[in-house]
């Protein structure tokens, strides 16, 4: 499954591909990031402490077969790791447009996390956005890529014409 899904996810050449880890759902990311030496960024700022890092969103990019990209698609496909997303744009860009989503507000004004990078979240929310809210979400992204219910099937979102486009694959 991890390798079929991989050929779908790095098909698009010119497109980077950035992962969105939830460290709530994956044990020890921090470490896990820091011993494979990839390109990634926590999504909070400043430090933190040990037990809110543990817990935090990172936001990493893949390149096709490398240790961290078969890492994440063998062992978090299907257990809610995070989302996908391809992008012409590099780390630090993709970094600032993530951390806007971070915090949303409830209608008493009070601030509460928004875990757009859970997959169970995000196949959810997309299809409720107003067109403002998509356009928002997806800035300099091109397709978000996520599992589906069905952990042998693939979710791609895109924008086209304004308009959020939803298609299913299945990759197992």
């Amino acid at each position: 499954m991890a390798e079929k899904f991989g050929t779908y996810l790095f098909a698009d050449k010119t497109m980077n591909v950035f992962v969105v880890l939830d460290g709530a759902s994956v044990p020890e990311l921090p470490q896990k990031l820091y011993r494979l030496k990839v390109e990634s960024e926590c999504l909070y700022r400043g430090d933190l402490k040990p037990d809110l890092a543990e817990v935090a969103p990172y936001l990493v990019r893949l390149e096709a077969n490398s240790e961290v990209a078969d890492w994440v698609l063998r062992e978090g496909w299907g257990n809610h790791w995070g989302i996908f997303a391809l992008s012409g744009e590099d780390l630090r860009s993709m970094r600032q447009h993530f951390r806007r989503f971070l915090m949303v507000y409830d209608e008493g004004g009070n601030p509460m996390y928004f875990r757009f990078y859970d997959p169970r979240v995000l196949r959810t929310y997309l299809p409720i956005c107003n067109g403002g809210e998509a356009a928002a979400l997806f800035g300099p992204v091109t397709a978000y890529l996520l599992e589906a219910e069905e952990p042998k099937r693939a979710l791609r979102f895109r924008m086209e014409r304004g308009a959020l486009v939803r298609t299913e694959e299945e990759i197992a």
